[in-house]
Parts: structure tokens; sequence; C-alpha cells
């Protein structure tokens, strides 16, 4: 059954701000109002690690102050936010998912944090990660699973699970988390909601617990595409200027004139998943033509993401898998120790096939500026399910979350989840892509494709 709405499902930022600035509502409100969300939808999810009134409070009322005296920060000023337990908020636990970090307390912000707090945004608290976000199932964490909103018997995804579950109940309009494989999309179309990568780097990850540098990135979550766009542009490398209004998010129509085709990219090529899901999303997309990839990329990028990753993250954890291997969590840990198998060699030729990777992904955007195919193959597992049965066939839950995903952390492009439709109730996502410095089209394609999803 799912869970009930709760206070901000449906409600914009652009809305929310104009409510702010017109006195309907004000920061002390909205905070309240999500805090007393998470205190009685949150368990149910298991969406949050902590939750902190006092300093969402101080922060509201701050906000309040400031407006009434002429001082707008921009569209996120006084408006709650969640943070994934991964990316550390001064004087706030991050434990990220494990008992190694139960009693860590960080005294400085990360980046990402930094700018929230400069656009006048209100943390409310700390969101359930998958252990060190080694996972895209989002249910193994030293305080339990975070669980999906349209259906708690569901895996929410991860490992930004916690963020993408608070999203989804309206508990909060806005949250972050860290895609390194697909951590923000994964749970963002499990749980119907709209999840933002920008390129490799345009957000700081400094002060964010690492899994694998060379594919880590901070992303976004939110209701719709829109209000996505209005956080990646207070968090990107260059914020704008700010709005009182809150429409400095909106896509600009003139953007789109100046291309946007979209092509088809056949997810078959990557993995062969459910046929309702890619028949659904397909059905949202007027595509200019098809594209598939070329013959041996799914192997070769998924033999670079797994060599890379599982190299650094290995480099990582390799002290505290030698001293107390017994504090990981069961699965982590044999995840772990697979990693630290891996040869370096491997290691050397999956960063060399980076390139050959990128130029063939480039003759695909030599002939569309926008490539849709599903954010995920399948709809939500229950929580704990490893294998589940298609046609006939047993597949693998892990690999099969990650597989349409993946690859574009490999190549640092920025990716965008929409919703797109259901599947035996079940949410389902398209999945946008393009060149760095293309990311406006993501938005404008979303708008015409997809135009609920920007609410």
């Amino acid at each position: 059954m799912a869970i009930s709405p709760g206070p901000f499902s449906g409600r914009t930022i652009t809305e929310l701000a104009r409510d702010l600035r017109a006195g309907h509502v004000t920061a002390t409100g909205l905070a309240e109002q999500a805090l007393a969300a998470a205190g009685s939808l949150g368990p149910a999810l298991n969406a949050f690690v902590t939750v902190d009134a006092s300093g969402a409070m101080r922060a509201a009322r701050r906000a309040d102050e400031e407006l009434a005296a002429g001082t707008d920060r921009g569209p996120l000023h006084g408006l709650p936010v969640a943070v994934k337990d991964l990316i550390a908020v001064a004087g706030q636990p991050a434990t990220m998912g494990s008992r190694h970090f139960a009693r860590y307390v960080p005294d400085t912000d990360a980046g990402c944090v930094t700018r929230l707090r400069r656009a006048g945004a209100v943390i409310v608290g700390k969101t359930t990660t998958h252990e060190f976000a080694y996972g895209p199932t989002g249910d193994r964490s030293a305080n339990g699973p975070s669980r999906n909103p349209r259906d708690p018997a569901r895996m929410s995804g991860g490992s930004s699970g916690g963020s993408a579950a608070a999203v989804a109940a309206g508990i909060v309009p806005l949250a972050i988390g860290t895609d390194t494989g697909g951590s923000v999309r994964i749970p963002a179309a499990l749980c119907g909601i709209a999840g933002f990568k920008p390129a490799y780097g345009a957000i700081p990850a400094d002060g964010v617990f690492p899994l694998s540098r060379s594919y880590d990135h901070v992303g976004v979550l939110a209701g719709g595409a829109e209000d996505c766009l209005i956080a990646y542009r207070c968090l990107g490398e260059e914020p704008p200027e700010v709005a009182g209004d809150g429409d400095v998010g909106r896509p600009d129509p003139s953007e789109e004139a100046g291309g946007g085709d979209v092509g088809w990219l056949d997810p078959a090529g990557l993995f062969d998943g459910d046929p309702r899901v890619t028949r659904a999303v397909r059905a949202a997309v007027a595509a200019g033509g098809e594209v598939r990839l070329p013959a041996g990329f799914a192997e070769e990028v998924r033999e670079t993401y797994v060599a890379v990753q599982s190299c650094e993250t290995a480099a990582v954890h390799a002290e505290r898998l030698e001293r107390a291997p017994e504090l990981f969590e069961p699965e982590v840990l044999e995840r772990l120790r697979a990693a630290a198998q891996v040869p370096g060699w491997r290691y050397v030729r999956a960063l060399e096939a980076r390139q050959r990777l990128a130029e063939a992904v480039e003759v695909l955007f030599g002939r569309h500026d926008v490539l849709a195919m599903p954010t995920v193959p399948i709809v939500a597992p229950l929580v704990d399910q490893r294998e589940l049965m298609l046609d006939g066939r047993t597949v693998a839950v892990r690999p099969a979350l990650l597989a349409l995903t993946s690859p574009w952390n490999v190549l640092g492009l920025p990716a965008l989840t929409v919703p797109a439709g259901t599947v035996d109730g079940l949410p389902v996502g398209l999945q946008l892509l393009c060149r760095p410095g293309g990311e406006h089209r993501l938005f404008t394609t979303a708008a015409r494709l997809a135009p609920a999803a920007l609410r």
C-alpha cells in the first residue's frame, strides 16, 4: 500500500518560492511541515538517519528574517532540503550508512552544502544511504533499508534511496544525493520522481565520502525536472543571479529553437530488460530516429565500469577491510573483498578504454542532440530481492538496476530521469542524455516529451 502523500507532494519549488514571498507561508512554517512529515512518514520508509529539528528551525527563522529585511537569496531561500548521509553537514552525524562511522560528526560542510546554505536552503536532516553508497538497491545500511513510498515492501533503489523516498513521499521538495553508477537516477526512477546527474565535476564533491573518485557525481532529486534545474543552477560551478520569484530554473523555450533532436537509444544494446518498461518509456518519446550502440560496447563499458570502481573502492576501504571487517554489512563486505581482487592492470586498461567508449557515443551525438532510453529496465524489486523472473529467465537485480545508468558515469555525461508512466502500478523512468554543455536541452526536451514530469 502506498504511503499517504506528505505536505510537499505536488508542490514545486517555483510555487513554494512565490507563496513564501507573497506571505502565504513562512520558512518556519515550511520547516515545521517538513519536520512533522519526517516524524510521521519517515519511519515507515526509513528515509532519514537523523533529523535536525533545532538546526532546521534556526535556519528557517534566519531565512524569514532575511526576507523581511529585503535579503533574497533566490528560489531555494527558506525551502526544506534533505541531504544524503554520505555528504558532510557540519555538526550533524555522517554515518555513511555504516557502523564504521557510527559516531562520526564532521565539523565542516561539504562544498555542495555550503552552496545550499548560501542559497538560503533549510537542511532538515540526513537521508539513508546504502552502506558507503556501494549498492544500487538501497537496502543494505547500518540503519536498515530505505523503502519505496509507492509500495514500502519494495526497495527504493540506491544508493541515494533515502533522498528519493523523502521527496517521493512529499516530506521535502528537494534532496541531494550522489551518483557513481546511477545512485541518483535509479531511486528517482523507481520512486516516480525526477533526478539529475550533471556532468562530472559540475557540482563540487569535496566533503562527500568517496566511492569511486573517477565516477562520483553530486546530483539532485525533486518532484519534477524544473525543480532539478533550479537546484542545479544554485549548486553548480556558476550559480545564476538570484531571482526572488523562483523563476530562475524554468526552461527557456528559446533554448529549444536551437535544436533538441532526440534519438531513441535501444536499451537492448546494454541490457535485455522488461519489455513492458521499454514500451512504456518508448511511448513517451517522439524520437527523430533510433540509434544503437556498436557491437561490443556493452561488454567493454561494463568491464571498464567494474574495473575502475572496484580498484578505487578497494583503495578507499583497504584499512577498514584489514582492521575491522566485521563492521561491514555482510553483502557489502563480500563485494569489497571481490573488488580488492581486481588486478591493477585491469584498472590501467579500463582508464585507457574510456576514450574509445567516448568516441563511440560521440558518433551518436553527431546525429542527435539528446538520447532517450529507460532509466532502469525493471520496476522496483522487493526489499532484499536479488533475483527476479523476466519472460521465464532469471535476472540478477543489481546488474539490472545499473545497466542503463552506469555507462554515463564512465563517460561523465549529464543525465536526467523523469517519470514516464507505470508498469503494474509501479513507476518507470525516462532517461535523457546529452553532451556536457548541452544540459539545457535535457530540460527543454523533458518539457516537450513529458510536460507533466516538470512538476
